[in-house]
């Protein structure tokens, strides 16, 4: 039985469904692995996923593909490589609440922006601004960073990134009103969040049990999204208990309509990639030439 560990990206949500039904229903033990999850929550985020595969705490981890170029492009350069992606689509936007009368991305001007602290992020968003005809003018904090949904209701901040498989569903179930703003509307490419990611030098030694890795897994998104209650049931004992109250089932189900696909689950088109480069490039937020091919592969799917 050969001994893997994954670390999450954010306490147990529905972006992690699949591992968690593939761990609970035996699909890993099927192919002789044994999967630890790792969630941010049990260190309150002071070591971060990637940082976790760098110094050798994890086989896998789950992060934004911006995540994987700042790495390979950092002072000490670590080869931290996408394996699989888990939408196709970007499931995620700028959110405010209805009630800050905030309704296009140019009003963010002047407003207080709660950060994750991701290394391109902050610029990311003002390009959003500025490509709403706005002057990408905004203050930027930075709380801890699984407080930050919490900071947006209280309204310490007025805007900040969710998922609207999540946080969205958890609005919606709790009568919150939110306006909220997709990148893709306003000219800044998707290039896939999250990944799950891996040391080029492991994946190399490891693509047998890599590669039985992402099979379960794939089988615990499909099977997530072919039975969704079941699939809520098993996420329930695993989230925080801030989340408690989530419509499950109702965010499992927004999720698998976008990773849903039996033929493709977890392939990174390479020209999507190759866009979000290319856009990080001309706007200047990386002067490091990276190629796709050293970012992403999906062999081992």
């Amino acid at each position: 039985m050969e001994k893997l560990t994954l670390a999450l990206d954010w306490t147990p949500n529905a972006n992690h469904i699949g591992f968690l039904v593939a761990k609970e229903n035996g699909y890993y033990v099927e192919l002789d692995l044994e999967v630890e999850i790792l969630s941010p929550g049990a260190d309150n985020y002071q070591v971060t996923p990637a940082k976790k595969v760098e110094l050798g705490q994890a086989n896998f981890a789950l992060c934004p593909m911006e995540s994987v170029l700042s790495y390979r492009t950092k002072k000490t350069a670590f080869p931290l490589k996408a394996i699989a992606a888990i939408f196709r689509e970007d499931v995620s936007a700028i959110a405010v609440l209805e009630s800050s009368g905030i309704k296009r991305p140019k009003e963010l001007d002047g407003k207080v922006y709660a950060s994750y602290k991701a290394r391109y992020e902050d610029e990311i968003v003002k390009s959003m601004i500025k490509n709403d005809d706005g002057k990408g003018e905004i203050e930027i904090s930075y709380p801890d960073k699984l407080g930050i949904w919490e900071n947006l209701l209280t309204k310490k901040s007025d805007a900040t990134w969710i998922f609207m498989n999540w946080e969205g569903v958890a609005a919606e179930g709790e009568g919150i009103r939110l306006n909220t703003f997709r990148m893709t509307d306003y000219d800044i490419p998707y290039s896939y969040s999250p990944v799950v990611v891996a040391s080029e030098e492991n994946i190399s030694k490891n693509k047998t049990a890599y590669s039985k890795f992402l099979k379960a897994t794939k089988r615990g998104f499909l099977q997530a999204a072919a039975s969704p209650e079941e699939a809520a049931t098993i996420l329930k004992d695993q989230v925080a208990a801030t989340d408690a109250n989530i419509d499950l089932v109702a965010s499992i189900k927004e999720s698998a309509l976008h990773f849903r696909n039996e033929e493709k689950w977890g392939v990174m088109e390479t020209k999507n990639v190759q866009q979000y480069l290319d856009w990080i490039y001309s706007h200047n937020l990386e002067s490091e030439k990276i190629e796709v091919e050293d970012l992403v592969t999906n062999e081992l799917l």
